[in-house]
């Protein structure tokens, strides 16, 4: 027994049958268009004729006239049709259906009910639709289902749309600021021979031509580096970046990532660079408050005594690990002070901070690439922008002493063989880089959609990012 899919589908697939015979075209290669639908609104009253086209939203008749809804990207318009104008009427309406995308030749018509109309002199199929479109009122309200048929979710869904016009303009408000701040945009791999740049676990593959495996690059900061000691001093790259990591509202295994360079700076110049930045992007994006709000400078270790009682200089390993244990925390045996410091952190204290928040001083043994502070060794010359709980901004002073670098990456290597998988692997060819010379730098990491969601409001990174990563049926 068929269900009602399949009943639908047959059904189109005959209507085109028709079509094909009656010697129409259901998938012409271009469309005679001259305007859109909201220019054809806005100059009504000087309009005469005009060719517009949309995607049929809804479609009725009524013995010898028909009516029908079509929408393009700058808005919808009612279609008045009638026999006496159109040789295809009855064609058209055994044909049409909800979903098919056509050409409209005519003039302006005000309904008696004092609609803004186009009356049709011609009407031509421009792409026949086969499957069932969901009724536009209800749309699709499964979430798995509206991230897996996105482009149905667009088409139904305007706030979804809004969304990723929005996330345009917020990446061009940064990349205007840049530019005006002297800074050139540059491109670095994504298939990388190391995984290097931060600490997390990457996505491998293999390169036949070489024979090599290779990495989805996780961060694209080391290469960024390598162009500093090649004369650049203001550099950013905006691009996805690929993390194989768990999926919940606020990680998804790719993304978009900002990253920034500029020599000669440190982190407390980056810290105010920073904050002037995104006040510009909040402004373009229209949430005053946010960039009104006072931002505010915390140490990671006074936050961490002030939430939790404990004190990072003077309590011991133990001491946090009986607090992670207490509190719920999974944490593994290999685990520094200061990554258990940091998971106490990102489970108890980070979703917390709704102000914008620069927590800074982050510890030397989770900041494998960050200067450490010249007074306090434990400590780095790092900070982390928090807004409503999120992090959205990793920056610091670059440690760019060879020496040091090679230490901090053997450390790193003796955590993997702890079974850590998120670690900074030893890249020998960036500290041979390194023994060149590069210069005293401050940089840093904005997740981009992450500010998309900040200033849209939306619930979850899935909901702006195009086309989200799902499980399998």
């Amino acid at each position: 027994m068929k269900n009602n899919t399949d009943k639908f589908r047959e059904d189109s697939l005959a209507k085109l049958e028709i079509l094909k015979k009656a010697g129409v075209n259901p998938y012409p290669s271009k469309s005679k268009r001259n305007k859109k639908i909201a220019v054809f609104l806005d100059n009504f009253n000087k309009e005469e004729n005009a060719i517009l086209a949309g995607r049929i939203r809804s479609i009725r008749s009524h013995g010898k006239i028909g009516f029908a809804d079509i929408e393009d990207e700058s808005g919808k318009i009612q279609i008045f049709f009638q026999s006496e104008n159109l040789d295809n009427f009855e064609l058209l309406l055994e044909t049409l259906i909800i979903g098919d995308i056509i050409e409209i030749k005519g003039k302006p018509y005000l309904t008696k009910a004092g609609q803004q109309s186009i009356q049709a002199e011609n009407i031509k199929i421009l792409s026949k639709s086969i499957a069932s479109w969901p009724v536009e009122h209800f749309g699709i309200k499964d979430k798995e289902e509206r991230f897996r048929k996105r482009y149905l979710d667009i088409s139904l869904n305007s706030e979804v749309k809004k969304y990723f016009i929005q996330k345009t303009k917020i990446i061009k408000a940064i990349r205007d600021y840049l530019e005006k701040a002297d800074f050139t945009e540059v491109s670095t791999p994504v298939l990388q021979t190391i995984a290097g740049g931060t600490m997390a676990k990457p996505f491998k593959t293999h390169l036949d031509a070489f024979d090599m495996d290779l990495y989805l690059r996780i961060a694209p900061e080391l290469y960024l580096k390598r162009l500093l000691i090649g004369g650049f001093e203001r550099i950013y790259e905006i691009g996805p970046i690929f993390r194989n990591e768990g999926i919940d509202r606020e990680h998804n295994p790719e993304f978009t990532m900002m990253e920034l360079y500029h020599t000669y700076q440190d982190w407390e110049w980056l810290i105010n660079f920073t904050e002037n930045m995104l006040k510009n992007v909040f402004e373009i994006a229209e949430k005053p408050l946010l960039k009104d709000n006072k931002w505010r400078n915390i140490e990671f270790s006074k936050l961490i005594k002030e939430k939790t009682g404990l004190d990072y200089e003077q309590d011991l390993k133990e001491d946090f690990e009986k607090f992670a244990e207490k509190s719920n925390i999974n944490i593994a045996e290999y685990f520094s002070k200061g990554k258990i410091a940091d998971e106490i952190f990102k489970k108890l204290i980070r979703i917390d901070i709704k102000e914008p928040t620069f927590v800074t001083k982050i510890p030397i043994d989770i900041s494998p690439l960050s200067k450490q502070l010249e007074d306090e060794s434990k400590k780095t010359a790092r900070f982390l922008l928090i807004i409503n709980g999120m992090e959205l901004v990793n920056g610091f002073s670059e440690l760019n002493d060879p020496i040091e670098q090679a230490k901090r990456f053997e450390s790193q290597m003796e955590m993997r063989k702890k079974g850590d998988k998120e670690i900074q692997e030893y890249d020998k060819d960036f500290i041979e880089a390194l023994e060149y010379g590069m210069p005293p730098t401050a940089g840093l990491g904005l997740g981009i959609d992450r500010l998309v969601m900040l200033l849209t409001g939306a619930s979850n990174l899935r909901e702006i990012i195009e086309f989200p990563l799902m499980k399998r049926k």
